[in-house]
């Protein structure tokens, strides 16, 4: 692939993204999706000839990837830093899209799937939500916290932040992240501590 298709190709995979993290995945057709990250429709086929889930897949995992790398750079100073940075990233994208834009993985994850079959962007959000819960296990591991609370401290994490986000959108306010930062933050603290 050239350099142009790359970008092409990323600049769609990034819009499609946005796109379902503002309107889910249901509500947006593979049309709106390169109409979105301006691009031409018959690009889009061409990137991605298995259609809408493929390009789904491939914007959960971009979305994904984005958080982890955030994660593994803040996390080498520990585990309440890459807390504040995971934090710090939602509150952006909430305040920045004026309470419009959420997670994309969690839009995928809580829309009925077309088929009784777990579609390939359900199946990537898995994926993504478990590498984060990984990433943030291994640091509090790394710092003192036995492995089973390790993991129990960082699915509540990731589960809280990601319902926190829904409820900023809801409200149209940050209360909710900030009141959730300090639990969460005081739990991490308390662990590492001990």
């Amino acid at each position: 692939m050239t350099g142009n298709s790359r970008q092409s190709r990323e600049r769609i995979v990034a819009g499609t993204a946005d796109l379902i993290s503002r309107r889910g995945l249901n509500a947006t057709s593979i049309r709106e999706m390169a109409k979105h990250s301006k691009a031409p429709l018959g690009s889009t086929y061409h990137y991605f000839p298995e259609g809408k889930q493929q390009l789904a897949a491939e914007a959960v995992r971009y979305a994904g990837d984005t958080v982890a790398r955030l994660l593994r750079k803040e996390l080498d100073a520990g585990p309440v830093a890459g807390l504040g940075a995971f934090l710090a990233l939602w509150r952006k994208i909430v305040v920045k899209s004026d309470f419009r834009a959420g997670c994309p993985v969690l839009a995928v994850s809580i829309e009925e799937p077309p088929t009784d079959e777990i579609p390939p962007a359900v199946a990537a959000a898995a994926e993504v939500f478990d590498s984060w819960e990984n990433l943030l296990a291994a640091s509090l591991r790394e710092h003192g916290v036995a492995a089973d609370q390790a993991a129990q401290l960082a699915t509540l994490v990731v589960a809280a932040v990601e319902g926190t986000v829904a409820m900023c959108r809801a409200t149209r306010s940050t209360e909710p992240l900030d009141r959730t930062a300090e639990q969460l933050q005081a739990l991490i603290v308390g662990a590492v501590r001990r």
